[in-house]
């Protein structure tokens, strides 16, 4: 037992009191006058003995009321653990954990669930004594390195008042682990860690990781203390995701999504609006039913009417959670393709440019070199690059180097290209080289034939009437290199004798479509055939389609920027709602990629190099934040004994005074009630006694 208030006990010095007036009493002579010895034998000696004991008795009972009477201002306290030599003046060292995760923002008839949190934490804050010290750790941002213990109560008050909901989450053991890393290095006897949270069973995972906890999270003087904000049944539609279906964007031509929703309510949901947004402006809406946790996934089609930079959003109607409202999606459409066309022969590039040349929109710019000029053009300046003919290529490393880098590029021997320069390049590049040269006599023989096709490549989207079976005139191929992918790539369009006329490779960051014959009508008549122009049109458009779909990040994951297109050292990013952040690098590091970390806003992220957009990517919630299970306080304790704590977890009610019981908790059990009805009971049997004993004396 400990007495919280010590120093009361110094007037235990009163109970000396009843003593000294017992004593001064045996001192004092009563004179009795009397003549004879009867007076004497009538006191019996029994009657005597009676009446000291009670005396005796009457003086114990005065004393015990007195050190029960102080004792209980005193307030005794029976511990739960042993404090050894430390005094009831022990300084506390807390860590509260506050969940700002976007699932508490739930508002019930107290207000939201985090400001009902942010109300406690302040209460905790004010309830610091001199020399108490505290820290507080935002479930957003565990290890951001600004969770130091500190006893300014300001300081601590102002972090809190500054939280807000954030779309970040993090499991709450990334919490837990920062608060035992703070906490046990505290030399305070006292160690509370304080969890404010709705205790959703997604910030729990199955799986943990305890090779950083040592043999106990906390040590043995270490409470831990839960408040819980939950049991409001919530109504919330969640936006999962949101697809871009088609491969290739095309203005005024056909664009579909595909958006996924998830009903995370215990209602149904009936006829609820759902609509698709194109830079601001409502596209599509469809209304959906859902039936209790079900996920459904709704299709829109649109006409692709605007260039650029296109930001798509899915979003549903307004609900008890507002943050999972909204899926991004980011498309580019550049405004004009720029192609470099380079060829051995001037002449094999005609019914190419022909091809390309004919977009009535001028949507493709086209610019045809010789070989030999195509070390003078900074290759990244074009989207596409097409070479035709090998023979006067004589740097290879240029080509490999911007195919690495996410450079696209179409490959046709020339006219006049042998088998070892095809192979030569295909090797430097990282594609497989040709197995043999196929000459086929137009008289005497018979040409080679297209033998399977697959349709279902993008490149081939949009070319056919929709709901016929598309069908291929094949043409007659008299001259080409045999290839095949040999597991590298994939085959498009093959020939009877299994080899590919057109295949396709994903060469690192880069992509590069192989044909197998020269575009002159020596090695075919594929470029007079109806198919030839769309499908070189199809290429252009797919290349430079395939990276324009915006990378998806969860909200506080690092985007991987590609800087393979960067020309100046300081990268300019816009961030959700315009916000600006320019950031220095070292050019001559030619470092690839950049970690860039600040994503704790859901939205369109654009990284640009001057005025040029050399990147960009969505960040979204993570939907499985919107999943509302909750832990209660058993499982919890179960949870937590897995990262090796196994000492008091104390389960707070805000709806009481958990200050008294944090108290309680901290020091013991206080007995100082039952010491004023133990004096009170001996203060009764003190009249009793007295009552009989005067009359005794009588």
């Amino acid at each position: 037992m400990v007495f919280l208030n010590p120093a009361v006990l110094l007037g235990l010095i009163a109970a000396v009191i009843p003593i000294l007036i017992h004593l001064f009493n045996l001192r004092k002579l009563k004179k009795v006058e009397f003549s004879t010895l009867l007076f004497l034998k009538e006191l019996q000696k029994s009657k005597i003995r009676k009446i000291k004991v009670k005396q005796w008795l009457l003086l114990a009972l005065r004393v015990l009321i007195i050190v029960f009477l102080v004792a209980a201002f005193a307030r005794p306290t029976i511990k739960h653990f042993s404090l050894g030599s430390a005094s009831s003046t022990a300084k506390t060292t807390a860590v509260i954990i506050l969940d700002n995760s976007y699932s508490m923002s739930v508002i019930n008839e107290k207000g939201s669930y985090l400001n009902q949190a942010k109300k406690n934490a302040k209460e905790l804050i004010e309830n610091m004594q001199n020399g108490d010290e505290a820290a507080v750790i935002l479930t957003s941002y565990p290890k951001s390195g600004e969770q130091t213990l500190t006893s300014q109560k300001p300081k601590l008050i102002n972090k809190i008042n500054e939280t807000k909901i954030s779309y970040i989450s993090h499991p709450l053991t990334d919490a837990l682990n920062e608060a035992s890393a703070i906490i046990n290095n505290s030399q305070n006897f006292n160690k509370e860690v304080y969890i404010l949270s709705d205790f959703q069973k997604f910030n729990f995972p199955e799986k943990i990781d305890t090779t950083e906890m040592g043999k106990s999270l906390f040590d043995k003087n270490t409470r831990v203390y839960t408040f819980a904000f939950n049991g409001k049944d919530v109504q919330n539609l969640t936006n999962k995701n949101l697809t871009v279906n088609n491969q290739i964007y095309e203005i005024n031509k056909p664009i579909s999504f595909t958006s996924t929703i998830r009903n995370n309510s215990k209602q149904i949901v009936r006829n609820s609006i759902l609509s698709l947004f194109i830079n601001g402006k409502r596209k599509a809406q469809a209304s959906i039913n859902l039936n209790p946790n079900e996920t459904k996934q709704v299709n829109f089609e649109t006409t692709l009417k605007e260039s650029g930079f296109l930001e798509i959003i899915s979003e549903t109607e307004e609900d008890d959670i507002l943050q999972d409202n909204k899926y991004f999606a980011g498309i580019y459409v550049p405004k004009q393709i720029s192609v470099l066309v380079a060829a051995d022969n001037p002449g094999d590039t005609e019914y190419v440019n022909t091809a390309l040349s004919n977009n009535l929109s001028d949507y493709i710019k086209l610019k045809s070199i010789k070989l030999t000029q195509i070390n003078a053009f900074n290759l990244k300046q074009f989207d596409v690059v097409i070479i035709i003919g090998f023979k006067l290529l004589n740097n290879y490393d240029r080509i490999r180097n911007f195919v690495n880098g996410g450079g696209n590029l179409i490959l046709m021997p020339g006219s006049n290209s042998t088998l070892l320069q095809f192979n030569n390049l295909c090797k430097a590049i990282g594609l497989p080289s040709a197995s043999a040269e196929v000459q086929i006599n137009h008289g005497s023989q018979q040409p080679m034939l297209f033998d399977k096709v697959n349709f279902k490549h993008p490149v081939f989207s949009n070319i056919f009437q929709k709901g016929s079976k598309p069908q291929l005139d094949s043409p007659e191929i008299y001259h080409f290199f045999k290839t095949e992918p040999s597991g590298k790539g994939k085959t498009i369009i093959s020939l009877i004798d299994k080899s590919s006329f057109l295949s396709e490779f994903q060469i690192k960051s880069g992509k590069v479509m192989l044909f197998n014959a020269a575009p002159v009508l020596s090695w075919s008549n594929f470029p007079i055939k109806g198919i030839f122009a769309p499908l070189m049109n199809k290429l252009i458009f797919y290349l430079t389609s395939k990276n324009r779909t915006a990378k998806s990040v969860i909200a506080g994951n690092k985007i991987d920027v590609n800087l393979s297109k960067v020309i100046l050292p300081q990268i300019k990013v816009v961030r959700p709602g315009k916000q600006m952040e320019f950031l220095d690098i070292d050019l001559e590091e030619r470092k690839k990629f950049l970690d860039y970390d600040r994503t704790d806003l859901v939205g369109t992220y654009k990284f640009f190099s001057g005025d040029k957009l050399i990147d960009y990517a969505d960040v979204n919630i993570n939907p499985d934040e919107s999943v509302l299970n909750y832990l209660n306080s058993k499982d919890f304790e179960k949870y937590i004994n897995k990262l090796h704590f196994r000492d008091r977890i104390i389960s707070l009610n805000t709806n009481e005074d958990f200050r008294s019981k944090i108290y309680q908790s901290r020091f013991g059990t206080e007995l100082w009630k039952y010491f004023i009805i133990l004096a009170f009971i001996l203060a009764i049997i003190e009249m009793m006694v007295s009552k009989s004993s005067k009359k005794d004396m009588d």
